[in-house]
């Protein structure tokens, strides 16, 4: 029965890497639960990132997952990010149904130097693009928000208002966990993210102000729309989610959304699992370089050999001369 909505009792895999739907009919809105253990962990830990770094990345990848798992076909959802902070550039890459990579790029002296080290803050002033692809038959679909001085969730918020014009509310969390081992103490990553859409099935129910004009004549009054109560009544309830609520091991997305709405009749869909997955191979890595000017692929051959390291899980490629067209 997955995909049809069923009830569901409190999930005892409670920290697995896994997107969950839901749906609260009594206020008109859908919405997802992301929780993410040993995948954003490895992602992470693969490349050794600084904490803040990490928890930036974190706050990403949950993101990513929450509005790529909305995709209904066969396709990958890219949400990237390129600023002038600290943190210059997020990737998080999600393929459909369940597959989802991502990294940074960081200036390592201005992140061990910065007092802020908010991710809002780390990110600075640039934009977050998010696109849709659905294949090479198909056009690519992007949307893009400014970034300035706004978190990830923030930004998600202005994206929803101004491109999908969908009342939506994101919450994200990242946390740093330790356990003890025979080893010692361990240190992993969890992060986790809640999404809540009102999607009545009246659109007139989806009227809302306009946008700042900006350039308006002084005086002009603002345009107003008063809110739909029921989703006045589904934010505030979400609102109250604790950030420690959404990457709890211990806590499934069952009884998390039980707390929030069960006033209301909240009903759940089948769990998606998450996995840590990257696309690249030898044979792409090849197909890659081959595509480089000839003198572009002599001049990248070191001691009789090209290596090329992935950007997403650090994986390291040798590839001979001779395997991409030139003299061995």
């Amino acid at each position: 029965m997955s995909g049809d909505v069923r009830e569901r009792l409190p999930d005892d895999n409670a920290g697995q890497d896994r997107i969950t739907p839901f749906q609260v009919e009594g206020l008109d809105v859908r919405g997802r639960i992301v929780t993410l253990g040993p995948a954003v962990d490895a992602m992470i830990a693969g490349h050794g990132y600084p904490e803040p770094v990490s928890r930036v990345l974190g706050e990403a990848v949950a993101l990513g997952a929450l509005l790529g798992a909305s995709l209904k076909f066969e396709g990958r959802f890219i949400l990237q990010t390129q600023t002038d902070g600290p943190v210059r550039m997020l990737v998080v890459d999600f393929e459909s149904p369940n597959k989802v990579r991502a990294c940074a790029r960081f200036d390592a002296a201005a992140v061990a130097a910065a007092e802020d080290v908010r991710p809002a803050a780390l990110l600075g002033r640039g934009h977050l693009a998010m696109t849709i692809d659905q294949g090479s038959d198909m056009a690519r679909y992007q949307g893009v928000v400014e970034l300035s001085g706004q978190g990830l969730e923030a930004a998600a918020h202005q994206y929803f208002a101004q491109s999908e014009q969908i009342p939506t509310f994101v919450r994200l969390a990242v946390a740093e966990e330790m356990s003890a081992t025979g080893q010692g103490t361990r240190r992993s990553w969890r992060a986790g993210g809640l999404l809540v859409q009102f999607m009545p099935k009246d659109p007139a129910r989806l009227a809302r102000a306009d946008l700042d004009p900006g350039d308006a004549p002084e005086g002009t009054a603002p345009h107003e729309v008063a809110e739909d109560d029921a989703w006045v009544e589904a934010r505030t309830l979400a609102a109250t989610v604790e950030d420690h609520e959404l990457v709890d091991p211990g806590l499934s997305s069952e009884r998390l959304l039980w707390r929030l709405f069960n006033e209301r009749g909240v009903r759940v869909f089948e769990p998606q699992p998450v996995t840590n997955f990257c696309r690249c191979s030898q044979e792409a890595i090849r197909d890659m370089l081959s595509r480089f000017p000839l003198d572009d692929r002599a001049h990248m051959v070191e001691d009789g050999r090209i290596t090329v390291t992935c950007e997403f899980c650090s994986t390291r490629y040798v590839v001979l001369p001779e395997d991409i067209g030139l003299p061995g």
